[in-house]
């Protein structure tokens, strides 16, 4: 038998994640080269870049190595720049928008006396601000999921090459989570607050009058009606805009191609580790169930007493332990998985906007090239009939 080296398992056809560029690693070929860059990252050491990307001097026997270390350094010259761009927008001294979601309160419609119905909570969004915009320093408004949506569509509409936040998703599974149940409404609330955070926070978001509009006003009803005949009125645009574009650039279609296989990736995972808590939780009804099995079986047994109480103290434990794994990994794990498949589906929608954009203006550009060879063909014509 020899012994030689180890072949990987088929492919489905997909590259692991671990094999595919970034689309913003390496440079493309096809641009053209640009000047050198020399940008300083924190110390005496420079580093040189062309056409975005690392250069260092290396022989052609080290071009792997070489190419790794750059995509290493230039991750590290980014995460410095983003830190920096954090610090900048996050430290107390410098924000001068504070906003909270808390205080959730549950609303019955009397629409009809002899059976009212629930309907979901409102929550309480509180904003203190020394800004100028707004006429009061403290705002309390109670807003439901439908106005947090609202600011979501408005924010896209008036922003569309800003990456918008994403809200959680608004409808669950019927008979695994029941949405007027105390911790479904803590989850919903704690995911509204970061949203509202993360746009309060932002440098450009942040000045929206729709911001303005949905921290202040009591009432958005009116505003909610208008977004809904907007937002169906984009569904028809896209749907009309059928074009083909001639060459995207080669940036956005290696950022698109990785969106996709990421997303996919992050399906897989997500997939997985639903059957794993849904199988944890089957296995820790068991588990309780063979606790009180072994504790009633040590009372009817002298002999055999202690060390049945023993094995029912350990399973006990074991029921705890696993009890503290399922709920760490729903409320920590899956929400962070979730929160990262809603943005990678934001990207996807700006690209998409992006790619729609290019199309209108081609469009454009191929009528207006028609029409100046249709006013140029009467000249032509009346030419020749001339000579």
């Amino acid at each position: 038998m020899s012994v030689g080296t180890p072949r990987g398992l088929a492919s489905s056809g997909q590259k692991p994640i671990t094999e595919i560029p970034h689309p913003l690693s390496a440079a493309e070929e096809s641009l053209s080269p640009g000047p050198d860059v020399s940008i300083s990252s924190g110390g005496d050491k420079d580093l040189e870049l062309t056409n975005g990307t690392l250069v260092e001097n290396s022989s052609p026997a080290s071009a792997s190595s070489t190419s790794t270390s750059a995509l290493l350094s230039r991750l590290q010259v980014e995460d410095n720049f983003e830190a920096d761009a954090a610090d900048l927008y996050a430290t107390t001294e410098t924000r001068d928008l504070f906003v909270t979601v808390d205080d959730p309160k549950k609303h019955v419609s009397t629409m009809e006396p002899t059976s009212p119905t629930e309907s979901p909570p409102r929550l309480l969004a509180n904003q203190n601000t020394t800004r100028i915009e707004f006429d009061l320093p403290e705002y309390s408004v109670r807003r439901r999921y439908q106005d947090f949506d609202w600011l979501r569509v408005k924010l896209e509409e008036t922003q569309p090459t800003n990456l918008i936040p994403p809200l959680p998703e608004k409808f669950v599974m019927k008979g695994v989570v029941d949405r007027f149940s105390e911790e479904f409404v803590e989850t919903r609330m704690k995911a509204l607050d970061k949203f509202l955070k993360r746009v309060a926070d932002h440098p450009v978001l942040s000045f929206n009058p729709h911001l303005n509009a949905f921290l202040t006003a009591k009432d958005l009803n009116k505003r909610q009606g208008l977004a809904l005949l907007t937002k169906m009125g984009e569904s028809v645009k896209h749907v009309a805009g059928g074009y083909k574009l001639r060459a995207r650039p080669p940036e956005f279609n290696a950022m698109g191609e990785y969106l996709d296989t990421f997303s996919q990736k992050l399906g897989t995972i997500d997939r997985i580790a639903q059957r794993i808590l849904r199988e944890q939780s089957e296995y820790l009804t068991e588990l309780r169930e063979y606790a009180s099995v072994y504790s009633s079986w040590a009372g009817s047994e002298e002999e055999l007493q202690r060390p049945l109480e023993g094995v029912a103290g350990c399973v006990t434990t074991c029921c705890g332990a696993l009890e503290d794994l399922s709920e760490n990994m729903s409320q920590d794990f899956l929400p962070v998985l979730r929160e990262y498949v809603l943005y990678t589906e934001t990207m996807k929608n700006v690209l998409r906007k992006r790619d729609q954009s290019q199309a209108e203006y081609e469009g454009r550009l191929e009528a207006a090239v028609l029409r100046k060879q249709e006013d140029r063909t009467p000249v032509s014509s009346r030419l020749s009939l001339t000579t």
